[in-house]
């Protein structure tokens, strides 16, 4: 009752000063929405991205895939710049949905007006490399009879860890760090506190939203209360759709306890945990503030600011 009588305050205050009722509908802002999805690789990406490009259609944005030569993150400086101002200045392709797998790129530097909206999901470093080590040898359910780099290699990511190999080393879990921190030098040097720090302050200061694989759905729900331009429907669509589970990588086999435990020994994981941890945190933070749970279910809160004390006072008021 109490906060229906301050939605009718609401309404009255703002048909008395004239201010204009927030609505969904397009503007000429919305049609000029860019967001970037600098994807990291093995952490649900490819089953968020279809969401996109299913829905493009029916909210009438694009969809562009960034692909680099032999799936290299790091860009040109001269690639950068086409980028930037491929983003900004290709009006045809607005509003448009990036997606790829390449690290940040710093739009401030180019001295843009109307930056790009970030965003990203990332994963429990351990499942994500394990992920990847089984995707290289076997593939996955969305391109089955695709030939990938590691395939007639039959050893078991445990066999891999008891042996030292390379495929499984510490040094392979360092790639979220970097795909945040950018395209510095330092960025790439594994084991950079650097590059940690950079990374952080990156997520909280550039990014609008940053999930997890583990609670992707928060995420989706949480980005079509927050662009629904881009996602309206995608809640259901996640919940009840075909492609919401897409790409599982086949013949994957958990991790042993003496697995997990040898890697959780590396400086390298540590600081990748570090990170993943942070961005849990801060995930977790903005969900708390945005989603509440009843019977099982999750819902989005209401709004739950009004303007009051509205000055100067409008003189032709009777």
């Amino acid at each position: 009752m109490a906060r229906h009588e301050v939605r009718e305050l609401e309404q009255r205050q703002m048909q008395e000063w004239g201010v204009r009722e927030p609505s969904w509908t397009q503007t000429d802002s919305d049609e000029d929405l860019v967001i970037v999805y600098n994807r990291v690789p093995k952490t649900a990406s490819t089953s968020f991205t279809n969401i996109a490009y299913d829905l493009c259609g029916k909210n009438h944005y694009h969809v562009l895939h960034i692909n680099t030569s032999k799936n290299n993150p790091v860009m040109s400086i001269q690639d950068q710049t086409r980028f930037v101002r491929n983003v900004t200045e290709w009006k045809e392709m607005k509003p448009a949905f990036y997606h790829g797998h390449v690290s940040f790129v710093d739009f401030t530097k180019y001295g843009v007006k109307r930056k790009p909206i970030y965003i990203n999901v990332i994963r429990d470093p351990i499942e994500r490399l394990v992920s990847y080590y089984y995707f290289l040898r076997f593939g996955d359910d969305y391109r089955p009879g695709l030939r990938r780099r590691k395939q007639g290699d039959k050893k078991t990511f445990d066999e891999c860890v008891s042996a030292g190999g390379s495929d499984c080393a510490p040094e392979k879990l360092w790639l979220q760090i970097p795909f945040f921190c950018g395209h510095y030098s330092e960025c790439w040097n594994v084991g950079s506190q650097w590059a940690l720090e950079q990374a952080k302050s990156t997520l909280v200061n550039e990014y609008l939203l940053v999930g997890v694989t583990e609670e992707l759905e928060d995420f989706v729900m949480m980005l079509e209360a927050a662009l629904p331009r881009f996602f309206r429907g995608a809640t259901e669509l996640y919940r009840t759709g075909k492609k919401s589970h897409l790409r599982k990588t086949t013949e994957k086999k958990p991790p042993t306890k003496e697995s997990v435990a040898k890697l959780q020994q590396s400086s390298i994981w540590k600081m990748e945990n570090d990170f993943y941890e942070f961005a849990l945190e801060q995930f977790q933070f903005v969900r708390a503030h945005a989603v509440r749970e009843k019977d099982g279910e999750l819902y989005l809160l209401a709004q739950n600011y009004f303007y009051e004390k509205i000055y100067p006072k409008n003189r032709d008021r009777k």
